[in-house]
């Protein structure tokens, strides 16, 4: 075989590929576990449950749920998310339980801040776990077409009423998952005039309507009874529309912003990223999380190779923060 004469390159960019340390110095993109928020799902019984359609996920009762948090702040990972299993007897077409100062998620949030003060606890708001209809707001039946119809104004009411109980339990963050108009600036007049002028809104900004949800919905029993959520999650074809929701969310106080899911939406990330100056999160949702399981169990993939650098695409996209099930056992990896 003929070999092509000596190249005279001046640049040669693997110059800078050479080796670990020299590949260390010029990263780009760093990934630790600060980066990461822990989504953990609770429920009232007193047992651990492992989740058919999350495998080595969990639903926690109070004190496993305090104990899995003190160990992931250990390994450096800071704030939680909490996603409550709400039994049936107590989901309501009105959804009051979601606002009951005695109920699953307020005391998670004192039996935490109780044992952990350094952990961000960080809330949903929205009304699918407690709503009788499984919808993320409040449900009639339109009249003239038959149709089901969320109420957008009088789901917004409730979500701040759930939004003061949180606050007044501890939370540091609320997170309105609702996709309901105007629900960040009626949050932030209520958490204000209640004097929770601390607590933070990281609002679900860019919350498409996707299928990658449903290992979720099965966590938590939480899928719709009837109809689905287009008229209110957004519409996956759709870029100019976050921007838009991105520029509301700002105007209305939120603090933080979100995109969810997020592998694949990075080009959202992006989008945000390069036009609003707030901190900004991405969801490395349910289903994201268990195609990457699946594959991993039928040994067509190296798990822990795959999460790192799908979380690193999704820092390297432009997120600041990520919300994903994997965050105790990468920070584990990352030391």
């Amino acid at each position: 075989m003929a070999f092509p004469e000596k190249l005279h390159l001046p640049i040669r960019p693997r110059r800078n590929r050479q080796s670990a340390a020299i590949r260390g110095l010029v990263r780009e993109t760093t990934l630790t576990p600060a980066d990461l928020i822990y989504p953990l799902f609770l429920h009232e019984d007193n047992r651990v449950d492992e989740i058919a359609s999350m495998p080595g996920c969990q639903r926690h009762h109070l004190e496993s749920l305090v104990r899995e948090v003190g160990e992931a702040s250990a390994l450096g990972v800071r704030a939680v998310v909490l996603f409550p299993k709400i039994d049936d007897q107590l989901k309501t077409s009105g959804a009051e339980a979601c606002h009951d100062a005695d109920g699953l998620v307020p005391r998670a949030i004192r039996a935490i801040k109780s044992a952990h003060p350094e952990v961000a606890v960080i809330t949903d708001v929205a009304l699918d776990p407690y709503n009788a209809d499984g919808h993320d707001g409040l449900v009639v039946t339109d009249d003239r077409t038959g149709e089901l119809c969320i109420l957008n104004d009088e789901t917004v009411a409730v979500l701040c009423r759930q939004a003061l109980c949180h606050a007044a339990a501890g939370a540091d963050i609320v997170a309105p998952s609702d996709m309901m108009d105007g629900r960040v600036g009626a949050i932030r007049e209520a958490l204000d005039e209640a004097g929770h002028e601390r607590v933070g809104i990281l609002s679900y900004t860019a919350k498409y309507a996707s299928a990658y949800y449903g290992p979720f919905r099965g966590a938590l029993d939480s899928a719709p009874k009837a109809g689905d959520k287009k008229t209110y999650q957004m519409d996956p074809a759709n870029w100019r529309e976050a921007l838009r929701e991105a520029e509301l969310d700002v105007a209305e106080g939120a603090d933080m912003l979100m995109v969810k899911p997020a592998g694949p939406y990075l080009d959202i990330i992006r989008l945000l990223r390069e036009e609003i100056d707030l901190p900004l999160a991405a969801y490395q949702v349910s289903g994201e999380y268990l195609m990457i399981k699946s594959a991993a169990a039928a040994g067509w993939i190296d798990e822990d190779k795959v999460v790192l650098e799908s979380l690193t695409g999704i820092k390297r996209a432009g997120a600041d923060m990520i919300l994903t099930y994997f965050a105790k056992s990468v920070a584990a990896r990352l030391g």
